[in-house]
């Protein structure tokens, strides 16, 4: 009747010392799974590194692809119209585009928003990644006579 520590060599139990992480490994993985799933999704939508006014001037070391869109809303490939329609095509055909994955926008001051937007869209569903603006180098104000010429590329 006595009570000593040998008191569980009857029962038959032993006590364990380890953690089970059979679970935790379980919950791991599945939160793995949905950081990989969601995480494309997140690095959706147009991105734009937009201008600021006084921004300095990028150096064009080589003759880059630049899309123009006029006060009419025609757009323009380097000198040559280009239809809305047949934006994206031509984008995706161009080897100079696709190459360097690079655009520079010129749009008249008078342009809307929305059709901007839209030729930016159909520029990254060409696969087009890097798109820059080319912005006037007067400082924010209504460009003179004498600088209309002196166009220059911002970032």
């Amino acid at each position: 009747m006595g009570m000593g520590s040998n008191s569980n060599k009857g029962s038959g139990r032993v006590t364990m010392s380890e953690i089970n992480v059979t679970p935790m490994v379980d919950v791991m993985l599945v939160l793995l799974i949905i950081f990989m799933v969601t995480a494309p999704l997140i690095q959706q939508g147009v991105k734009v590194n937009l201008p600021e006014a006084r921004a300095a001037a990028v150096e064009a070391s080589d003759k880059k692809l630049v899309l123009s869109i006029d006060a009419q809303r025609r757009v323009y490939l380097g000198e040559a119209e280009v239809l809305m329609a047949e934006l994206e095509k031509k984008l995706a055909t161009n080897a100079k585009a696709q190459a360097d994955k690079e655009l520079y926008l010129h749009a008249d001051r008078d342009v809307p928003y929305g059709v901007v937007v839209d030729v930016m869209a159909a520029a990254q569903r060409a696969g087009i990644t890097n798109v820059g603006m080319i912005t006037d180098p007067s400082a924010g104000g209504r460009a003179s006579a004498s600088s209309k010429g002196k166009k220059e590329a911002r970032r």
